[in-house]
């Protein structure tokens, strides 16, 4: 479904509204905002820019074969195809999307992109995270993009919508530099750290992101009644300011909660999909013979 956008001072996030899906603007960030205020450079965050419309964008899907918790994850069989394949061909139906590209490291990973037609740029193993490899192939293509979108390889069924929402949202914000996506948590991910929550205020701006689930009441149990939210594996970035983003030195929360996601954020009615153990193919496999989608 399309999200549609709604302004920062409407108070129907708080209220909630009866939209299915909400796009809302904003700029704050969780660890890079502490970076840059104890370097007096927030401003590198709202990055002042000309009215002028960030229109071209590309979708890069970074892929990695030696994953320290599924190693091999991308090529792993889902219904028969490789799961980058799955994440590339859902991609490939978002309508934003004006290149699509793997990057990758692993010359098997690349070998099997391009073996379905995939654009592939291989990138440096030194890439820290999905982030810094993005932004390496970034680098390497020829033409100038004003917005890139990090679409995890482990989302086979990532809606196309949700990626034209995100591109939209920061399209829509020109101050802001980031725009991701959240939905709902089902109270049995609660206490899962591969599922990623995240609190925002009554403005719908992002507040901070965990693998713990947050908000924690003192009863120490889930509240069947609070909206808890999970943080899709998808972001939209300034493709001016993902150039200085390796340059921000990591900070304590980063570093302990191992996440690099912020703000600006997308609330949508998606189920979470993603492919985080070898568990859950079966359960990817099982959803997708459930709706004949082959």
């Amino acid at each position: 479904m399309s999200p549609r956008t709604i302004s920062s001072s409407s108070t129907s996030w708080a209220t909630g509204g009866d939209a299915d899906s909400w796009a809302v603007r904003g700029l704050v960030t969780a660890g890079a905002a502490l970076a840059a205020a104890a370097a007096g450079a927030y401003v590198a965050f709202s990055l002042r820019r000309s009215a002028r419309f960030r229109r071209q964008v590309v979708g890069i899907i970074p892929a990695r074969y030696a994953s320290s918790r599924f190693r091999g994850k991308p090529l792993i069989p889902i219904l028969s195809k490789p799961m980058i394949q799955r994440t590339w061909e859902r991609a490939k139906l978002a309508t934003t999307l004006d290149q699509l590209v793997v990057a990758t490291d692993d010359e098997k990973i690349a070998e099997c992109c391009r073996g379905f037609g995939a654009h592939v740029i291989m990138t440096s193993e030194s890439c820290r995270n999905g982030t810094e490899r993005c932004n390496n192939a970034l680098q390497k293509l020829q033409k100038k993009f004003d917005i890139f979108v990090n679409i995890q390889g482990d989302e086979p069924l990532i809606e196309p919508e949700i990626i034209d929402g995100v591109v939209k949202a920061l399209q829509a914000a020109p101050d802001a530099v980031f725009s991701t996506a959240v939905t709902s948590l089902k109270p049995e991910d609660a206490s899962d750290p591969n599922r990623v929550k995240c609190v925002v205020d009554n403005h719908g701006y992002a507040i901070y992101f965990s693998r713990g689930l947050i908000p924690y009441n003192k009863s120490g149990k889930v509240n069947p009644h609070f909206p808890y939210l999970l943080h899709l594996g998808i972001q939209s970035y300034d493709a001016q300011f993902l150039r200085i983003y390796p340059e921000l030195s990591p900070t304590p929360l980063q570093l302990e909660e191992d996440l690099e996601q912020l703000k600006v954020v997308i609330k949508v009615d998606h189920d979470a999909h993603g492919v985080d153990t070898p568990e859950d193919v079966e359960k990817i496999e099982s959803f997708m013979r459930q709706r004949n989608l082959s």
